[in-house]
């Protein structure tokens, strides 16, 4: 190979290679990264349903039903997470904060969990799983302000002081000037006038007792006399050091009252853990829909910032609008769960032979036009809204009943999302009755929580049974309800 043509091709090559460096930007260590991506965060949150009945504030009997634990970045079962023997989310010490669409009022701090086994003749299975129970804690109240008005006004020109006020000098200069008072016109100088004595101006003396010393001392330099009173410090005898010797060695002893279990303490309240059933009635059974309140109760490691999933309504014409739509839905639905699941009408006997003129009146009756009945009330509405997510549409959830026993006390639960042409769009259609909640159960909401802590609200449901019961989490997205988490059968 021919060494010159070598040596001009490496020439070459180096003079690309150099063009390419100026032409690529030279780039430091910022330029490497241009995104940084943020650590994700470890959420740990539980979920739970806390029911007591009477006075929040003191209630008549309580628990806490664990629902939900979001941790690892999934969700479980709340009631059965690492019971070892008792459930992580049930641990003495845990503080639930309860919730209103998000706002706190109040916590529960759990004191203690039971596993309760419902016997083989208990005819309902209500009382089956943990539940926590706990002391209800009020919201703290806002501190006052501790900031007074004052009574003096404030002068910022000088020109506004009272002057019958005592005043150290004269009137000052113009502020930020840097000069000199001066005194008002028509008026002396400080400088050259000094004012008389007043008999009634507080002065300083010396005391007589320091003009003693003083003499006695002959202007020297020697320290005045000792005052009984003045604190000195002096060496101890052997007697003082011994007695402070025996005071030391008693207090000591002393200290061993302390290990006495009968020794009277003072704090207030009950050390955490100490509380049993009878300080905390526990909740049996499962009450009536008026005596039974329900709230939602959140647990999280870290202390997050509320987040309000309430909507508030845009007046009542909106409200009356929208609950109007929701009727109307709902009787449609309970007419069409009515024709599904009516019994076959029963074959009426072949009526007795009728004379001439009864048959006429009765074909005569039958051209009469009946009006329609009236619709079927509809009892103990609910409607509220929510927004359960940043900008996301407006969500309603509607409750409601009908009157009578068995299969004619049938329930109605809708949920919807306000579509693009401002229609609720039906997300989420719930009709049973009575006598077939095994079949289909009824849905109950418990308020929108944020099960997962990212801003997002679920709706928390219960899923009530005949004898039995399970919580329910739903993610309502673009008029669509879906089902994210269902905890275990009762509770």
């Amino acid at each position: 190979m021919n060494p010159d043509r070598s040596e001009r091709g490496l020439r070459a090559l180096a003079g690309v290679l150099g063009a390419l460096a100026i032409a690529v930007p030279q780039c430091g260590p910022a330029c490497a990264q241009t995104h940084k991506v943020a650590q994700q965060q470890n959420v740990v949150r539980a979920v739970g349903v806390y029911e007591w009945t009477g006075d929040m504030a003191k209630p008549t009997a309580s628990r806490l039903i664990p629902v939900s634990l979001f941790i690892n970045g999934k969700l479980d079962d709340a009631g059965v997470y690492l019971a070892q023997p008792v459930p992580f989310a049930l641990l003495t010490g845990n503080a639930y904060e309860l919730q209103k669409a998000g706002t706190p009022l109040g916590t529960l701090n759990l004191e203690f969990a039971r596993h309760l086994i419902a016997p083989e003749s208990a005819t309902t299975t209500y009382d089956d799983g943990w539940f926590g129970y706990g002391r209800f804690v009020p919201p703290a109240l806002p501190k006052k302000s501790t900031l007074k008005g004052s009574a003096v006004a404030v002068s910022l020109n000088g020109l506004d002081e009272d002057e019958s006020a005592p005043h150290f000098s004269s009137r000052s200069a113009t502020p930020g000037s840097g000069g000199a008072a001066k005194s008002a016109p028509g008026t002396a100088s400080a400088a050259t006038d000094t004012p008389a004595d007043d008999p009634d101006r507080p002065t300083l003396h010396r005391s007589s007792s320091t003009q003693d010393q003083t003499a006695s001392a002959g202007g020297s330099g020697n320290a005045p006399a000792d005052d009984s009173d003045r604190p000195t410090l002096r060496r101890r005898t052997p007697e003082q050091t011994q007695a402070a010797k025996d005071q030391a060695s008693g207090s000591q002893a002393g200290n061993t009252l302390n290990d006495d279990a009968n020794r009277p303490m003072l704090h207030r309240g009950k050390p955490e853990g100490t509380f049993t059933d009878t300080d905390i009635p526990k909740l049996s059974g499962l009450p009536g829909d008026q005596d039974l309140h329900q709230m939602a109760a959140v647990s999280d490691a870290e202390d997050r910032p509320p987040h309000d999933f309430s909507r508030t309504w845009e007046g009542d014409d909106e409200r009356q609008a929208i609950l109007t739509k929701m009727e109307a839905a709902a009787r449609t639905l309970l007419t069409a769960y009515e024709t599904a699941n009516a019994a076959a009408p029963a074959t009426p006997p072949p009526p007795p032979p009728a004379s001439r003129a009864a048959t006429s009146r009765v074909r005569h009756s039958a051209a009469t036009v009946t009006p329609p009945p009236p619709p079927e009330a509809l009892l103990d509405e609910q409607l509220s809204g929510y927004t359960l997510s940043y900008g996301g549409a407006a969500t309603f959830v509607y409750h409601a009943h009908t009157d009578g026993l068995g299969p004619m006390l049938r329930f109605v639960t809708l949920v919807a999302q306000v579509n693009m042409q401002g229609e609720p769009e039906m997300a989420l259609k719930n009709v049973t009755d009575a006598a077939h909640l095994d079949r289909t159960p009824r849905m109950r909401l418990v308020d929108a929580v944020d099960a997962e802590a990212s801003n997002r609200a679920s709706l928390l449901f219960e899923l009530r049974a005949q004898n039995s019961r399970q919580f329910a989490l739903y993610r309502v997205i673009g008029g669509q309800a879906t089902q994210t988490f269902i905890t275990g059968m009762t509770p």
